[in-house]
């Protein structure tokens, strides 16, 4: 799916102080953000609705040829007929 940017003004102390623990907890504030997001997601978008979304997305990804498969179909396989 494509992405977007959100922009949201915060308190820069906060922004530190929630950079430092996250950090120190092996997170970030953009993991956590990304987190409630899905949250929020799964929260007030329908199931249906979600289960929508996820397929028309996953068309898109699975178009991309895989490099073995592509590998595959360039060299054809060598056939030997025994006289």
């Amino acid at each position: 799916m494509r992405k977007v940017t959100v922009s949201v003004q915060v308190d820069a102390e906060k922004l530190r102080a929630i950079q430092f623990y996250a950090g120190r907890k092996q997170s970030s504030m953009e993991a956590e953000l990304e987190d409630c997001v899905n949250k929020i997601y799964e929260k007030y978008v329908p199931g249906p609705t979600r289960e929508y979304i996820e397929s028309i997305a996953a068309p898109a990804r699975s178009s991309k040829p895989s490099r073995t498969a592509s590998q595959s179909e360039s060299r054809p396989e060598e056939v030997r007929h025994e006289q």
